[in-house]
């Protein structure tokens, strides 16, 4: 498994970086044929749902009706003359839903990661909203944004995918490859899941529902992958047109919850003005503390200051979380204080970093290069994604349970994004080559404080969830986490105590999802 995840990671950021407006991945998947159905899956927990049965699903049209006929017929038609696009893409999805929407995603995510660069008159306009096609391209898909979109996608398609399971077995209705075996082909291998709504319908409109509102400038490519995958479970015999519409009203239905949820989780307030930028400093000092700078020419604005929960005033900003209580939890699981900017302990930390600096090896600089998810990549909690999606594919998970992974894993690294971010900006931390401007760095250096390590909260975050979803390789994910921890102080942007700190935080707030997952009912 490790020697296959290195050489297909190389060839999918090949892949990502050779890109430009196509979403669609390269990635050769095998045929997925799950090792179990999981029919109870629509007795497990939702994520934002109150219930699996809350969105009403009504019962199908019956198979005997002059309307479903027709509807089988059209299959045969149509699989009578498939061209070669058509059992191509039938191909492409037959590698299973989730896992195609999350190599979607990724390539969204390192589309869209590009800072925006300073106009004219030396400042940086920001993306815009409502207006996707301007000059930033809306949005720039940085880590914490990313951690955001991951999140939103994944579990919106695992509450969709568990209310259709719920709906399946309500109405168990056969897919016509089983309803017609002797002139409908089942182009894909049969499965004894209910048709009824289509799994493929539900994952097409809820994931292009909610990526729309986050990717609003890829609408075309995203309506036409949603629009492939539902006919291509068509064309395969796997579902009917009437499979096809219940699935598509379900999962907008269910988008419409997720959407109207990040409408108003914070992430539009999480830039923040000049002037909460300049207090940030300012307390910094009062604090008797040299204050993070950007390091830039000019001066870019600080990254997304108030993603993590902050008080301005009376108010408390900051982006919503999943698992763990938004607010206090956030404040509670804060790392201590890093060592004090005049202090010897930061001297000597910042000894090391230059000793990185210096004595740079060709194993430490692979690894530099091997975690520095930068610009114009899906970002380290895409690479974390990258990571699972191989054990997904090589345990033969069910669609609900692949979705059921991802979503953890994404819900984790959010929420350990946002209490990251919350830290970063809570102290405020200069980066060791402020500190040392003969520190020369081997990879980008962000533009937003030091403590403690995005790297490494996401990792250990990462690997938590990882680590309970796939017991036996635990060490592995954690050598990962390590090294990925490790990478930022090699490359000169983080100290040891940044790498350190942000492990730890990253792994007790992952124990909040690994906490939930325990009891949703699907062991």
């Amino acid at each position: 498994m490790k020697k296959i995840y290195t050489l297909t990671i190389i060839l999918a950021l090949f892949v990502v970086m050779s890109c430009d407006k196509d979403v669609q991945s390269v990635q050769e998947l095998k045929t997925l044929t799950p090792a179990d159905t999981d029919a109870n899956a629509g007795t497990w927990k939702p994520v934002l749902l109150t219930s699996n049965s809350q969105i009403i699903v009504p019962a199908p049209i019956a198979i005997s009706s002059q309307a479903y006929q027709d509807d089988l017929q059209k299959i045969r038609d149509i699989q009578g003359s498939l061209t070669k696009a058509q059992r191509n893409a039938i191909e492409y999805w037959s590698a299973g839903g989730i896992l195609r929407w999350n190599e979607i995603l990724r390539g969204l995510v390192a589309k869209f990661n590009l800072p925006p660069a300073p106009n004219n008159l030396g400042a940086y306009p920001a993306p815009d909203a409502e207006n996707p096609f301007g000059d930033p391209n809306f949005p720039f898909a940085n880590p914490p944004y990313a951690s955001r979109a991951y999140s939103y996608i994944t579990a919106a398609q695992y509450d969709a995918l568990k209310a259709a399971w719920y709906w399946k077995y309500q109405h168990n209705r056969q897919a016509p490859y089983d309803i017609d075996p002797s002139t409908i082909q089942a182009l894909v291998p049969k499965s004894t899941l209910p048709s009824y709504p289509s799994e493929d319908a539900v994952m097409s409109a809820v994931s292009a529902e909610v990526l729309k509102l986050l990717f609003p400038a890829a609408v075309e490519e995203i309506t036409l992958k949603a629009a492939e995958q539902r006919n291509a479970a068509l064309w395969s015999g796997k579902a009917s047109s009437n499979d096809i519409s219940a699935g598509l009203t379900l999962g907008k239905a269910v988008a419409t919850l997720f959407t109207d949820r990040a409408k108003t989780d914070g992430m539009s307030t999480a830039i923040g003005t000049p002037a909460q930028w300049k207090l940030l400093s300012e307390n910094a000092i009062a604090r008797g503390e040299i204050p993070w700078v950007s390091l830039e020419t000019p001066p870019r604005p600080p990254m997304l200051p108030f993603f993590g929960l902050r008080s301005i005033g009376a108010a408390t900003v900051g982006v919503k979380t999943w698992n763990v209580e938004y607010g206090t939890k956030i404040a509670a699981e804060r790392p201590a204080e890093p060592p004090k900017t005049a202090s010897s302990e930061m001297a000597d930390e910042v000894a090391e970093v230059r000793y990185y600096s210096e004595n740079v090896t060709r194993e430490r600089l692979a690894i530099v290069h091997k975690w520095a998810d930068g610009a114009g990549t899906y970002t380290p909690p895409g690479h974390w994604n990258e990571i699972a999606s191989h054990y997904i594919e090589a345990s033969n998970f069910s669609e609900v349970r692949a979705a059921r992974a991802f979503a953890l894993l994404n819900m984790a690294v959010h929420d350990a994004a946002v209490g990251c971010w919350e830290t970063k900006y809570y102290y405020f931390n200069p980066r060791p080559c402020q500190m040392d401007a003969k520190i020369k760095t081997a990879t980008g250096v962000p533009n937003f404080p030091a403590y403690t390590s995005g790297h490494s909260t996401f990792s250990g975050s990462a690997a938590t969830v990882l680590s309970y979803l796939f017991p036996a390789d635990a060490q592995y994910f954690n050598e990962q986490a390590n090294e990925a921890s490790l990478s930022r102080m090699y490359g000169g942007i983080h100290y040891r105590s940044d790498c350190q700190m942000g492990l730890d935080h990253g792994k007790r707030i992952a124990n909040y999802t690994v906490n939930f997952a325990k009891a949703d009912g699907s062991n």
